[in-house]
């Protein structure tokens, strides 16, 4: 290498040490020489370079100064940082707590031809709003407006999704706010956003506020944004106010299938209104809604629960006359309802209705159980399902093995109570007989 020299940096200990050999008639060399050692790219056209992915290494590892370093040795040999770049020594400056260098960082970005990336625009605006300089991140605002205003749409979208989902609402009010004022609508994805945002991390008041907001700007309220709204009544246990949000909503809406008409009725169902719940129920099917698998058992649910036999076993042949298969919650509500009041005996009786022997399946909204719960023998199934190897259950194999469990239990509490050995045996022999005998039976023999 007579002609050439040498320069080796060491960025850091733990860094490989790279060369650049510098010299007019290998330029193509040193290209290549940069992007070995430096993991970048160099655009063949110009002496544009690419370290943007070392940087933000640098940038995890809590290192903005040689990251620093790295760019200062690439423009000392000519090369010009690219974007990427730029916006990663700036990112690494801001979030490593170097303000004043990211914002000269971002004035170079801005001053140059370059355009910046909106995921870019979004961290930086979140890094700076977090850390209280929201007076910095209106002007980067009005910077980007004198840039590209077609931008500043994407950027305040993103950024209001961004804060939302990290439950920071006054920001997230702050972003909504500067863009209304900058001329943009809010559209419906921001909107129902904007709504969801506030029933997962405000009260309900706010929650409400928000909701009526969207009213007024004539934006139609989706499902996700009623499944969130719904979710944060029934966690604070407010029923009526839950019904009174769906028949605001309108339940002749169409475009959500049933999801109105059945949190109308677990509304009711939560707090055991059994006449309202069969009154909109008749009011749902005259509307022409056809009842599913939530509808009939947000209904079995509180029929088992309040020991409805009858309505219980009409809700069965319900389901079976609208062809619609039945699930675990199903089931849990039939044993449930016959044990808990110890009518073991009938339980065969009860399940001829349904088809024990299909493969278990779970397909009830999530919304039944924050407003229901689960029964007994739901929670009992759902572990054995969780932890046993075996993987396809059938219901037959599900309620024999409950049934021995409930029995088990039940000979191990009368035993604390009946000291006596014979008459201890005599006893659960009988309550077996009696409780669980016949329907381990007759479920065998299906």
């Amino acid at each position: 290498m007579a002609t050439g020299l040498v320069i080796s940096i060491a960025v850091t200990p733990k860094l490989r040490p790279f060369s650049l050999i510098s010299h007019q008639n290998q330029s193509s060399a040193q290209k290549r020489i940069w992007r070995m050692k430096q993991g970048g790219n160099i655009d063949p056209r110009g002496n544009y370079a690419d370290c943007a992915s070392l940087i933000q290494g640098l940038s995890r590892k809590k290192l903005p100064v040689a990251a620093e370093r790295i760019v200062l040795e690439m423009k000392s040999e000519g090369f010009v940082p690219d974007s990427s770049t730029l916006s990663a020594l700036m990112l690494c400056y801001a979030s490593n707590g170097l303000f004043c260098k990211a914002l000269t960082a971002w004035d170079e970005i801005m001053n140059s031809s370059f355009l910046p990336d909106v995921h870019v625009i979004v961290e930086l605006i979140d890094i700076y709003s977090c850390k209280g300089y929201l007076d910095v991140a209106v002007r980067i605002l009005h910077q980007i407006q004198l840039k590209d205003f077609n931008l500043l749409r994407d950027v305040y979208a993103q950024a209001i999704s961004r804060f939302g989902k990290k439950g920071q609402l006054e920001l997230m009010e702050v972003m909504l706010k500067e863009m209304v004022s900058m001329g943009f609508p809010v559209d419906s994805t921001t909107g129902n956003a904007y709504v969801i945002y506030y029933s997962n991390f405000g009260t309900l008041s706010e929650m409400e506020v928000a909701y009526g907001r969207l009213k007024k700007s004539r934006i139609l309220i989706e499902e996700e944004a009623i499944r969130s709204i719904s979710l944060a009544y029934l966690k604070k246990e407010k029923f009526y106010s839950l019904g009174q949000f769906v028949r605001d909503v309108g339940l002749c809406r169409r475009n959500v299938g049933n999801l109105l008409w059945n949190l109308l009725l677990l509304s009711y169902a939560a707090n055991f209104k059994m006449k309202s719940l069969q009154r909109e129920f008749v009011r749902m099917v005259e509307s022409g809604f056809f009842p599913d698998l939530d509808t009939f058992n947000i209904r079995a649910l509180a029929f088992s629960k309040m020991s409805l036999f009858w309505d219980l076993h009409v809700t069965l042949e319900h389901m079976k006359h609208e062809k619609v298969v039945p699930d675990l919650v199903t089931y849990g509500s039939v044993v449930d309802a016959y044990l808990d009041r110890g009518l073991g005996r009938n339980l065969d009786f009860a399940l001829r209705k349904l088809n024990i022997n299909d493969c278990v399946t779970v397909a009830t909204e999530p919304l039944v159980f924050e407003a229901i719960g689960k029964g007994d023998f739901h929670l009992s199934s759902e572990a054995r399902l969780e932890f046993s190897k075996k993987k396809n259950w059938t219901y037959a194999e599900l309620i024999t093995t409950y049934l021995k469990k409930y029995f088990r239990l039940l000979q191990i509490h009368w035993f604390k109570w009946f000291i006596v050995p014979d008459c201890s045996y005599a006893f659960t022999d009988f309550i077996k007989q009696d409780i669980t005998g016949s329907c381990i039976c007759g479920i065998n023999n299906k």
